[in-house]
This record gives C-alpha cells, structure tokens and sequence, in this order.
C-alpha cells in the first residue's frame, strides 16, 4: 500500500491554518509541502528533511541506495513553511542557519521556491 496522498484542499487548508499560526494543522501543512515539492522535482538525487514531520526523495538524477544521501537539505517545520509560502527565501534561511544544505545538487531545489503564495 502506498503512502496516504494529501488532497490539494486540504493541504492548502493546513497551510493556510499553518501560516495563521494554528499548530494543529502543521504536520499536515508540511507534508503537504514536502509532497508538493517532490511532485514537482521528481527523482532521488537530494533528499529533503523536515523532522519529525517527513521526509521526500527529490531532483532528477544519480539515486543513493544507502545511508545519508550525498545532497540533503534539512529544516524545522516553520522555515520549510516560510520557504514554502514565500515568507522567507533560501539564502537568508541558509545565512541564519534555518537551513542546512550539503551536496553540489541541493541547491537546486531553491528554483521551485515558493511553491504557493499566500495573499
């Protein structure tokens, strides 16, 4: 069986609430996002984490099969969220350290920001 898909309603609805600052409805909000961004970078080159909410394999290219992938990205809920929505963008997340980013092709996940904009 695969992994429950979240509707585009109602994960624009999480993020919305999200955004609003309704904790209840972050974990939603963020696997929404991290499917979202997987959908529209499909591949296995850069894996992208948010703990403890989720993780997805993204970026067309070379695959790992073992340990920690060579290209990751790492962030709490709030900055993916922020990153997300357009409320804070890569490299002043990266400057804060919000965002930990390793490998030559991680980067490239900053072309699909933000993948919603939010009035």
């Amino acid at each position: 069986m695969g992994k429950r898909r979240i509707s585009h309603a109602d994960g624009m609805v999480a993020v919305h609430a999200a955004v609003a600052g309704n904790s209840e409805e972050l974990a939603t909000a963020v696997r929404y996002l991290l499917q979202d961004l997987a959908e529209r970078m499909p591949g296995n080159t850069v894996e992208f984490r948010v703990p403890p909410f989720g993780a997805v394999q993204c970026v067309a290219g070379p695959t790992h099969t073992r340990g920690t992938p060579p290209n990751l990205v790492e962030t709490d809920a709030e900055t993916w969220l922020a990153l997300a929505t357009g409320g804070e963008d890569w490299q002043s997340a990266l400057a804060a350290g919000r965002l930990h980013v390793s490998g030559v092709r991680a980067a490239e996940v900053a072309a699909v920001l933000p993948l919603v904009r939010l009035n």
